[in-house]
């Protein structure tokens, strides 16, 4: 029993990390389930003995990441950094993710207006907080003098935009390593926040 309870979870790992990639190839209202279970290869109608819906999927994606991104933050809370060394960890994570779990970081930064109803307002609220909490960590490192004085938004925007640019390099020929993508991103965003 264990055996097939473990097949059926990793077929639907699978079929998860192939939609992430077709959501993000072709976006997710273009993605039929006939196009899924071609790349998966099965059946149309045996997806539906892994999943209940597209829906599901799109927003299982989404929430991994977005849990994930906020799980980070919460342990931040119980760390000894200074604010700075707070923001460069975010930024550093958020980089991983662009740089290790492209399709799935894409669809959720791409995708997630496509979610149904409920998730949707959901995904909104925790996306907001999770902006305010990354703003007050800006906020708390201006009063302490280890930040520049600046808009904490504008300093939350732009690293997030600037992670978010990572798509060009996944489809550029630049050779530059990971390592050397987050070494310099995070010197030129925190070094550029630093008081």
């Amino acid at each position: 029993m264990a055996k097939a309870q473990r097949k059926k979870a990793s077929k639907k790992e699978l079929i998860v990390q192939k939609a992430a990639c077709m959501f993000r190839e072709k976006g997710f209202p273009a993605t039929s389930m006939r196009d899924l279970a071609e790349s998966v290869g099965i059946e149309a109608a045996s997806l539906y003995n892994h999943i209940q819906s597209k829906s599901e999927i799109l927003q299982e994606i989404i929430f991994r990441i977005s849990d994930d991104c906020y799980n980070h933050i919460n342990e931040l809370d119980n760390t000894s950094l200074s604010h700075l060394q707070k923001i460069e960890s975010v930024t550093r994570f958020h980089i991983q993710m662009m740089l290790t779990r492209f399709e799935e970081y894409h669809v959720m930064i791409n995708e997630w207006i496509h979610l149904e109803a409920q998730p949707l307002a959901d995904f909104i609220t925790q996306r907001r907080n999770y902006v305010q909490r990354l703003e007050s960590f800006i906020s708390e490192g201006i009063g302490a003098k280890e930040i520049k004085p600046i808009l904490p938004y504008v300093a939350v925007l732009t690293i997030l935009s600037a992670v978010r640019g990572l798509e060009f390099w996944h489809r550029s020929q630049k050779t530059y390593t990971p390592e050397e993508l987050e070494e310099n991103m995070v010197a030129y965003l925190i070094g550029g926040l630093k008081a």
